[in-house]
């Protein structure tokens, strides 16, 4: 299913690095502008009236590839257009230009995965904001948005595919959306700034795309720009610019006579750069010559140390915290080591523990692996007190079995006893018979 809406802002970000400043105080940059890939936008942004069942997701997928981005129409349609300070609120036409126009569009180019676009800026006030740190860009353009199921470069899902790209105006903005990636290089040079051809100059638009081509290729790195080869594919790409401007004047180019004066590079680009006085802060170059951009650089480096001082009391807090539980775990490693009983003691604990199994396999109780000692002597203690030893402490239970004997398997005068004696008394049976007997003999 097919979708089309006009205007749709789709944002693509980039950092200005190190523009070039012309003669007449112009920045010129090379920039990459735009890229392929999976771009994020909310419900609303891709279907307000909610004709795909879209509009109510927080995050809606929309998958931007080589044939949108790339396509011949859309990266002419970018040419000759409008760089503007924010967004508008409109769409930039003729009636408004001179409203929302802070320069314009020269060129583009691909560059691997991106778009580059060449700017020239001609509003002081912008170029002093982009100087101050308003460093990104976005695009506004038109687009078909294609509904359904489509798949990213990574596998990601989505729901919408952009064609037909029709571009409108590049916005600087605080923040753009296509990520760091998209960098203008300091070295950048407008080699697609357009030259008013004279009518039928055929042999001049053909050296100039020579020259063109052979510049780009010095770029990408394709051809040398150094040593020997280096320096005859520099001449010949500047053989090449002569020649077409011979053509355009009717002149000589080996004279470099010409009947019409024309710059090479447009503006003075590389001829007549003002000087720029810089100063190494903390790691960064500073443009000290501009107090604007000098006062945003210091401003930025203060933040920095804040945020870094605040970090260092966090992590010296942690550090304290650690050494606490440091202090405390050797402690209780301490404590533990202490308490664990000594080979000796282990002996008499075993030894301890045989006797009162003997004593009590004597007494007729089965012994098992689970019961420990205290179990044991509280079944031989119940079976030879009975119920009269439910209630009795592990301390009773204690002293009771160590008065018993084998022999007293059974003892008619403990019995009876037992028998007569009041619910819930406490019988010591072996105090009983020693008193009994004692009795007896006097």
């Amino acid at each position: 299913m097919r979708h089309t809406r006009p205007m749709v802002l789709f944002s693509d970000a980039l950092t200005l690095d190190a523009p070039r400043r012309t003669s007449d105080g112009y920045m010129a940059v090379r920039a990459k502008a735009a890229r392929t890939g999976v771009y994020q936008y909310t419900g609303r942004e891709v279907d307000p009236n909610n004709e795909h069942g879209l509009r109510d997701q927080a995050i809606v997928n929309v998958l931007r590839d080589e044939a949108a981005v790339f396509d011949e129409r859309a990266v002419r349609s970018f040419i000759a257009k409008p760089i503007t300070d924010d967004h508008p609120r409109e769409a930039v036409n003729a009636s408004n230009w001179r409203d929302h126009g802070r320069g314009i569009v020269m060129g583009a180019v691909r560059d691997g995965d991106h778009l580059a676009f060449d700017l020239v800026l001609m509003d002081a006030g912008t170029i002093s904001k982009v100087e101050a740190g308003k460093a990104e860009l976005s695009n506004g353009y038109a687009a078909t948005l294609e509904f359904g199921d489509f798949a990213g470069p990574a596998g990601e899902k989505c729901q919408a595919r952009q064609a037909a790209i029709v571009g409108n105006h590049v916005a600087i903005v605080d923040r753009g959306r296509a990520g760091p990636s998209c960098r203008i290089g300091d070295a950048a040079i407008c080699d697609a700034l357009p030259i008013a051809l004279q009518d039928g100059a055929k042999e001049a638009a053909a050296w100039l795309k020579k020259a063109i081509a052979l510049h780009e290729k010095h770029m990408n790195g394709s051809a040398p720009t150094t040593g020997k080869e280096g320096e005859k594919s520099q001449m010949l790409m500047m053989e090449q610019m002569k020649n077409a401007l011979a053509e355009l004047g009717g002149g000589d180019a080996k004279s470099g006579e010409t009947g019409m004066k024309m710059d090479v590079y447009p503006f003075h680009i590389l001829e007549q750069e003002k000087p720029v006085k810089t100063m190494l802060i903390d790691g960064l170059t500073v443009d000290v010559s501009n107090a604007d951009t000098a006062e945003a650089t210091i401003k930025t480096l203060i933040t920095a140390r804040d945020a870094a001082n605040g970090k260092l009391s966090s992590l010296e807090t942690q550090v304290v915290t650690l050494t606490t539980d440091k202090a405390t775990l050797e402690k209780q490693v301490k404590e533990l080591t202490d308490a664990k009983p000594t080979p000796a003691q282990l002996r008499d604990a075993a030894k301890q523990f045989s006797q009162v199994v003997e004593k009590a396999k004597a007494l007729g109780i089965a012994v098992t692996d689970s019961m420990d000692e205290a179990a044991i002597m509280k079944a031989a203690v119940t079976k030879h007190v009975g119920d009269a030893a439910k209630d009795w402490t592990d301390k009773d239970i204690s002293v009771s079995f160590a008065t018993l004997k084998a022999a007293d398997s059974f003892d008619p005068l403990r019995q009876g006893i037992i028998d007569n004696a009041a619910p819930g008394a406490v019988i010591n049976i072996a105090n009983i018979r020693d008193a009994a007997r004692a009795a007896s003999n006097r």
